[in-house]
């Protein structure tokens, strides 16, 4: 509401100043005569416009763009660019003259920017004011206010509030927030008013009203849109080729497909694809070499357009101190003033410092020649100096590449056919052999395939997604690489649905699914799965298993529709060695499933069952920080040719599990002779002088030797454990077993 209301004021105020230059505006000077103007008029230079020739759109949302034409003599270019586009022409402009001449100059048209201009104002409002900003502007302005109760009021504007207020008649309290300024009026008394959409606030300075005029012209001229000119000054002889080319944000360019099946059956279905193509640009696009590439190339934008202010630092200005006076203390000795020599010394080494560190220059980077002009090919010239004789000289190195035929790309060469790709990189392209026109802000849809190419319906079913599925089996039979896009499926003459296609390359098969199939039902009858141990290995203190497992699960398709149905069921395939057991064979295999094509005949039920085999292993690693005696007992019973080796290893860990039972009963006793001690203790403290404490030093006598020998007790069994995990260690270490089901050892 507060925005609201700014711009409601600042239209008012603009309106107003219009009125008042208006009835103030001085009688115009006498117009100059034609002849008088014809003497100052400069001479006209012809500027002739730069057609596009060649258009390369990428799917990252750039573009490459060439125009060609033909300059004779000193010959001005231009070429229109919307304001977006400025800043990637501006990062990749690349002209060439291959006719020997060369090009003085690059200009367009250029603004500041908005926050800049706006620090010529005195109001200091921002590019985007609240209606508080506002009158904020206007505080100790001379103003008119008219709306107001009691008439029109004239003073000056004291301040701005904003205040939350009840609305009368709410029982939930709902408040509303109201604001209210205040006026001084020039009778001395001061008025609160309401601001309200009926109030009208006028201020009576005319270089106000001029500062709120200007401001607003600024808002304005920001948010224009026009174009930007850029001319080059291209200069030489005679009649000459000028190319220029640059990279310009676009928008993506879109694949979609179209597959029609015929009515009557035979394998395949004709494939169209179409590219949706979008000229936002700033020029039209007649009869230009189009190239469509399915890649994304790393770009980026700089605001090379846009004037940079940099902030530079503020430096306080140095104030003289004010001095106290101070006392100073005494030097004890004279000391004696440094020889010549080591004065010499001392500047040798500073000079050494100096020379041994390098001079940083930074690189200059120039036009291949001189006197600003820009040749067939680019120059880096790079300098650094050395020391005191280098007198700031920079050396620089030129290096010129020409091309006749504009920028060398490996796109330039195509084949014979409407459409041919050529891939580079990791991309591929379209490219058109037909010329195309597209005007600027239009769009068209350019044809890239029509060909019959190998489909097959199918029901697509799988376990995550238990919807079946119809689906297109695709084969990519052409020679070009189907970009990522939609596609639409027509069946006898109608729209059967509809779905994303990911890239095909020529030579590919791909599933492609398009709607729900009502007619096929498929669920998962039985499951079984078995596990046995095949090997057992023991070294290095792992005890290594094998394991051989079977899996098996049974499908079952039912088609209730009249004809025969290819159900295609994707089965979770396993890695790490499993195969599927038997003759069964997949009809395609992918990395994480299989896939089983089962042919289901109309109103039957079919079933697929499907076994695979693989290995598993476990790995226990035997240490003596831990009791395994139960796990290795188990594996005893499992594989009884393991006793012999790993006996010895379990009575170990039994007798360690003993000391760690005694070592604990040993320290609860020695916890408890420890308590008798110290209440022994204390009872004959409290008892000093008296008879009975005789009979508490008895017992604080037995009670301390009874501490000792518990604490002896628990250090000797702490060494015994000590003793017995090394024992057990070595014994862990000592084990070699290796046992293999079909062997029997």
């Amino acid at each position: 509401m507060r925005r609201s209301f700014a711009v409601l004021c600042l239209l008012a105020l603009a309106v107003t100043f219009a009125l008042t230059v208006s009835l103030t505006a001085q009688t115009p000077a006498a117009p100059k005569s034609a002849a008088s103007k014809a003497q100052l008029a400069p001479p006209q230079v012809v500027v002739k416009d730069l057609p596009v020739r060649k258009v390369v759109l990428y799917k990252n949302g750039v573009g490459y763009f060439e125009h060609a034409g033909s300059v004779t003599g000193n010959q001005r270019v231009a070429i229109d660019f919307t304001s977006p586009q400025l800043n990637d022409v501006l990062q990749s402009l690349t002209v060439l003259d291959e006719g020997g001449g060369r090009i003085a100059g690059v200009n367009y048209n250029s603004t500041t920017p908005l926050a800049e201009q706006l620090k010529s104002l005195s109001l200091g409002m921002t590019d985007d004011p609240t209606s508080t900003e506002l009158f904020q502007a206007l505080r100790g302005q001379r103003v008119e206010v008219t709306g107001a109760p009691g008439g029109t009021i004239t003073g000056r504007l004291l301040s701005i509030e904003s205040r939350t207020e009840k609305v009368a008649g709410s029982d939930a309290g709902t408040t509303i927030e109201k604001i209210y300024l205040s006026i001084v009026a020039t009778s001395g008394s001061v008025r609160v008013i309401e601001l309200i959409p009926a109030l009208s606030v006028r201020p009576l300075d005319t270089t106000l009203q001029g500062e709120l005029s200007r401001y607003l012209e600024l808002l304005s001229t920001t948010h224009s849109t026009g174009l930007r000119h850029l001319t080059l000054d291209a200069l030489g002889q005679g009649q000459r080729e000028l190319r220029v080319s640059y990279i310009s944000e676009v928008p993506v360019w879109k694949s979609t497909y179209r597959i029609v099946f015929p009515r009557t059956p035979n394998g395949s279905a004709t494939m169209q694809g179409w590219a949706v193509v979008d000229n936002t640009v700033g020029a039209d696009w007649d009869n230009v070499q189009l190239s469509l590439v399915a890649g994304a190339p790393q770009s980026f934008i700089q605001p090379l357009s846009q004037p940079i202010y940099t902030r530079r630092q503020e430096i306080p200005i140095a104030v003289d101190a004010q001095l106290t006076p101070q006392t100073h203390e005494a030097a004890e000795t004279a000391a004696p003033p440094p020889s010549p020599q080591s004065n010499k010394q001392f500047d040798k080494i500073e000079m050494a410092a100096k020379l041994s560190a390098p001079q940083r220059i930074p690189s200059n980077v120039r036009m291949a020649e001189s006197g600003g002009g820009l040749r067939s090919g680019s120059g880096y010239g790079y300098g650094a100096g050395f020391g005191p004789s280098s007198n700031s000289a920079n050396t620089s190195e030129t290096v010129t590449v020409q091309s006749e035929e504009g920028v060398d790309r490996a796109s330039d060469a195509y084949k014979e056919g409407d459409v041919t790709t050529n891939a580079f990189d990791d991309f591929f392209e379209y490219a058109l052999t037909a010329p195309v026109t597209i005007h600027k802000n239009e769009s068209a849809m350019v044809p890239i395939l029509q060909q019959e190419l190998p489909a097959e319906h199918v029901t697509l079913w799988s376990e995550k997604e238990p919807t079946p599925l119809r689906a297109v089996w695709l084969e990519n039979k052409s020679k070009l690489t189907l970009d990522s896009g939609s596609f639409s499926i027509f069946e006898s003459g109608e729209f059967a649905g509809e779905g994303l296609l990911d890239p095909i390359h020529p030579g590919e098969r791909r599933l492609l699914s398009y709607a729900a199939d009502q007619a096929v039902r498929v669920k998962v009858t039985d499951r079984d799965n078995r596990r046995t141990l095949h090997h057992v290995q023991i070294g290095n203190g792992y005890v290594v298993e094998t394991y051989m497992n079977w899996e098996s699960k049974t499908y079952s398709a039912t088609n209730s529709s009249d004809g025969t149905r290819d159900v295609l069921i994707e089965h979770p395939r396993h890695t790490n060695g499993w195969t599927l057991d038997g003759d069964l064979k997949a009809d395609e295999t992918a990395p994480g499933l299989y896939r089983f094509k089962l042919p289901v005949p109309a109103h039957s039920t079919q079933k697929l069952e499907v076994r695979e085999q693989g290995p598993e292993r476990t790995q226990v690693w035997l240490n003596s920080s831990q009791n395994q005696s139960v796990y290795l007992l188990d594996l005893v019973k499992r594989v009884p040719d393991a006793l012999d080796k790993l006996k010895p290893v379990i009575d170990a860990e039994a007798a360690l599990a003993d000391l760690d039972r005694r070592i604990k009963e040993s320290k609860a006793t020695e916890q408890a002779a420890s308590a008798d001690e110290a209440r022994d203790r204390e009872n004959l403290t409290a008892l000093k002088g008296n008879d009975a404490a005789k009979r508490f030093v008895d017992e604080l006598n037995r009670a301390e030797d009874q501490l000792q020998a518990t604490r002896k007790q628990t250090a000797d069994l702490e060494q015994q454990k000590k003793a017995a995990v090394e024992k057990l260690n070595g014994l862990i270490a000592q084990i070699s077993f290796d046992w293999d089901v079909k062997a029997g050892k």
